[in-house]
């Protein structure tokens, strides 16, 4: 029989350190086969729900974009038996009605990234899955519900460009990432995005808008003490919007509209006869699912 409990999974990012509204708030400590996540795991439930919360940046905000131990961080997810994932990140703007305070629920990104492991998979055992289609619309519809309903400025559909960081842009590539047609720039989503997919994980973004990062010429450039400012309302609302969407999507729970529970299915290419032991190994939890039955 197939579990249909939903267990909602949120990555709070910058100024997003903790849940204080969760009912029987516990942390519990994963190890996982990738190394160590950001910090340990809350479990809790809101609005009938049960949550995790992992801080992506752990407690204190110690780990840089770059620093971040993305595998890792899905891996425990999945363990802790996470099945949807909403991320919430700080990004900077690049339209002017999307001004600071504004959550954009991106549905697609652009990978500027270039230091980071980006897949569970690789020598010994190799898939290729597609990010044609990177976010949950369900989980989607969900968010911009309960935006909807608290009266959260908010834009549905939107691109985001993930960079490494830690620096911001430069004038020029800011004006060039515009030219693209990108909504928002982050630094973090990108390859968590990815990673959630090879997980079976369906996932969806929040970006709250902090900054125009540097192109706008009436604002000044990005600065850590502004975003900082904007931060503590950004926060704010994204601590009543998980509690909706908690609402909203409900205990019980249906596949992704997308597929994304089974995307392994069409996504192997490694017969079982030529995988790597070891990576089996590594790979228990994110492809269980296959490797189990």
């Amino acid at each position: 029989m197939t579990n249909n409990k939903r267990v909602l999974g949120i990555i709070g990012g910058s100024g997003f350190y903790q849940m204080d509204a969760v009912e029987g708030a516990a942390r519990i400590e994963i190890k996982t086969p990738w190394g160590e996540p950001s910090d340990a795991l809350v479990k809790g439930r809101a609005n009938g729900v049960e949550l995790v919360f992992l801080a992506r940046h752990g407690a204190g905000h110690r780990l840089a974009p770059g620093d971040i131990n993305y595998r890792a961080n899905i891996d425990a997810m999945k363990r802790a038996g996470v099945t949807d994932i909403i991320s919430i990140s700080a990004c900077g703007s690049f339209h002017e009605h999307l001004a600071p305070g504004h959550f954009v629920l991106v549905d697609q990104f652009i990978d500027r990234t270039t230091t980071r492991e980006k897949s569970f998979f690789g020598k010994g055992f190799v898939a290729h899955l597609s990010m044609a289609h990177p976010v949950c619309p369900a989980l989607g519809d969900a968010l911009e519900a309960s935006c909807k309903t608290l009266n959260i400025d908010h834009q549905r559909g939107g691109t985001y460009i993930a960079i490494d960081g830690p620096q911001f842009s430069s004038l020029a590539e800011s004006n060039l990432y515009r030219s693209w047609n990108c909504d928002v720039i982050g630094m973090t989503n990108m390859p968590e995005a990815k990673l959630a997919r090879e997980a079976e994980i369906p996932y969806a973004t929040v970006a709250m808008v902090t900054d125009y990062d540097c192109w706008h010429e009436e604002e000044s450039p990005v600065e850590v003490t502004h975003i900082l400012e904007v931060m503590k309302t950004n926060t704010a609302n994204a601590a009543r919007l998980v509690g909706d969407v908690a609402r909203q999507l409900g205990a019980t729970r249906t596949p992704s509209p997308l597929g994304i529970e089974t995307v392994l299915d069409f996504a192997v290419i490694t017969p079982e006869e030529s995988r790597d032991p070891a990576m089996v190994e590594k790979l228990s939890a994110v492809a269980g699912r296959i490797l189990n039955r």
